[in-house]
This record gives C-alpha cells, sequence and structure tokens, in this order.
C-alpha cells in the first residue's frame, strides 16, 4: 500500500474524535510534524479536513458531502439482491425485501419460493403495517415519538385471531423486535403463512430495510421457520456490510 495514502486515511479516523493540532496528529501517526503538516494540507486542499482559527483541524464539509452523496445513491435493492436469491436458493422459501415509505412499508423485492403452494404477494404492494414481520422491523426502529405517533393513527385489523389488537400491544411488539433483533409473524395476516424477517442496517447503524423469509405451514411448520433464524440474520448481516461499506470481521 501507498504508505502516503494510509498516513492520510488514517488521520481522518483520529479528527473523526474532535479537533486535533498538529503536533497531536504527527503523535498519533508516529510521524514527524513536517511530515503530518504535509498530509493535513494535501487533505485540506481538497476539502476533507479543516483548520480552525485556533490552529486545530476537523474533518471537512467536502468528506461529509461525499457522504451523503454516496449513501444518497445507494440503491440498496440492487445490493440486497444477490443475497436473496442466495437465501432463496439455500431453503427454497419465498424472500422478500421491504423499504418504509411514508405510513406505508412496500415489498421492493422478491424471490418466489420454489414449491407450488406458496406466499402471494408481488412489488410494489404495501404490508399490513401491524401484523408483517418487515413492518415490525422498519417501524421498531424509528424514533420513540414518532413509533408513538404512528400506533395511535393506524387502524388494527383482525386478519386472524392472531392479528395484533390494538396499539398498545403493537408498541409492546416493536419493543420487543427492538431487543431482539429480528421479527416473525406467525399467522397474523393470514393463517396459514409464517414469515421470518431481519434488519438491514446502514453505516449509521439505523435500518434501511427489511429482508424476511416466507413459508406456508403446510410447507414448513412455524417451528421449522424459526430454525432458520441463524442463515436469516447471516443474509441481512452480509447485505448491511455491501450497503455500508464495511469490511466484514474477523
Amino acid at each position: 500500500m501507498s504508505q502516503s495514502v494510509e498516513r492520510a486515511l488514517a488521520v481522518l479516523p483520529q479528527l473523526a474524535q474532535g479537533p486535533a493540532g498538529l503536533a497531536a496528529v504527527a503523535d498519533a501517526l508516529g510521524v514527524h510534524k513536517s511530515t503530518a503538516l504535509r498530509l493535513l494540507r494535501t487533505l485540506h486542499a481538497h476539502g476533507f479536513v479543516y483548520r480552525q482559527a485556533d490552529g486545530r483541524y476537523r474533518l471537512g464539509a467536502r468528506l461529509f458531502a461525499l457522504a451523503a452523496e454516496a449513501i444518497e445513491n445507494l440503491d440498496v435493492r440492487e445490493i440486497a439482491h444477490p443475497h436473496l436469491v442466495e437465501l432463496n436458493k439455500a431453503t427454497g422459501h419465498t424472500v422478500h425485501l421491504a423499504l418504509h415509505q411514508d405510513d406505508e412499508v412496500v415489498y421492493v423485492d422478491k424471490v418466489d419460493s420454489r414449491y407450488p403452494v406458496r406466499m402471494y404477494s408481488r412489488i410494489g404492494k404495501p404490508v399490513p403495517l401491524t401484523v408483517a414481520a418487515v413492518a415490525k422491523l422498519l417501524l421498531a426502529d424509528l424514533p420513540e415519538a414518532e413509533r408513538l405517533a404512528l400506533a395511535r393513527r393506524i387502524d388494527y385489523p383482525r386478519y386472524t385471531a392472531r392479528s395484533t389488537p390494538d396499539a398498545a400491544a403493537f408498541l409492546r411488539e416493536l419493543d420487543l423486535v427492538r431487543q431482539q433483533g429480528w421479527a416473525t409473524d406467525l399467522g397474523g395476516h393470514e393463517e396459514s403463512i409464517n414469515c421470518l424477517g431481519a434488519p438491514v442496517r446502514g453505516p449509521d447503524g439505523r435500518v434501511v430495510a427489511a429482508l424476511s423469509l416466507s413459508a406456508p405451514g403446510v410447507v414448513l411448520a412455524a417451528e421449522g421457520l424459526l430454525e432458520l433464524l441463524p442463515l436469516v440474520l447471516r443474509t441481512a448481516d452480509a447485505i448491511s456490510q455491501d450497503y455500508s461499506g464495511a469490511q466484514e470481521k474477523t
């Protein structure tokens, strides 16, 4: 690797912790002040760091602008699709990807089950907010005030005897989803269909999408579906890493 590039990149996480002076940067890099100054001046010239009036350096606006532009142009569906296909191949069951848009959660991608008996759904169709696993994952990640407001203004249809009955029960369910990091719909929308979901997270840890694995009870009982949880979570984590540009932990 280029030593200069490596050193320059090492400056950025240091300044992410707060403004630092030339001496502190040089010490952190283990280089002479003149070397650190050349690196900082180059980064400053490109807008990646900014020199304050007190002589200390902080991260520059250009870095934040690039990050925001990159995130805005990421297509989570495109990134997730190969992983959805692999999950479908490994299990044979229907796989969905969903996004939260205003007060709706919408399927944006789907890989169909290989079994003749399967869940009916289509891309672009809103899901039932109060019962769908993907909806619980996306709504559970909302700030508390938004969760409360949404829970109080939406309706609670009784699709089945297992449907969420009211706002209090819905909020308890969302709290559980937040704690455990995954969600289910075990006959809440259709008696015969069970779903298991996991969150896709962005660079800031927030949930940007949700995936689910669905199967009719006659094909796979709820207990069997839950045994696939580790695989579903690994798939969601792999998508999150690809979406965030994070290196896999070893």
